[in-house]
């Protein structure tokens, strides 16, 4: 039996899986993020899909770039380089999922409103209350 195709179907299978179920779960739990980013339902909405439509491309187009391996002789072999891939795979998308959500943290930190107004100078002094039981007035 040729380990190597059973492999790549097992593989594609994963990989597509994988997808699948990362993509869903970044769509409905990113939204409220993004909303919160961009302070507009509209735009976070359209941002969400444009990000979701990346992932697939991004997350397939890598799957598919290392999909070719070695010749797999034994059962073990065939394992081994499904692991292995398949690790590489989820390994190097989470580390660009975190460079993501590092970059829209960083995009909210200059939206939120603690940030918005810069301390002013004082241009003039303001002299203290009067002491109680004395006149505002004088006499």
């Amino acid at each position: 039996m040729d380990f190597l195709v059973t492999t790549y179907a097992i593989y594609t299978a994963a990989a597509i899986t994988l997808t699948g179920v990362l993509a869903r779960t970044l769509f409905r739990n990113g939204k409220v993020f993004l909303e919160d980013v961009f302070e507009q339902e509209g735009l976070a909405d359209a941002i969400n899909h444009l990000l979701v439509v990346g992932f697939y491309m991004l997350n397939l187009g890598y799957a598919f770039l290392i999909f070719q391996t070695n010749d797999a002789s034994t059962s073990v072999e065939a394992v081994e380089i499904l692991v292995t891939k398949l690790g590489v795979l989820l390994l190097s998308l989470g580390i660009i999922h975190f460079v993501n959500i590092a970059v829209f943290w960083k995009m909210r930190g200059r939206t939120s409103p603690e940030f918005e107004y810069a301390p002013i100078n004082p241009t003039s002094l303001v002299p203290p209350p009067p002491a109680p039981g004395t006149s505002v007035f004088p006499a």
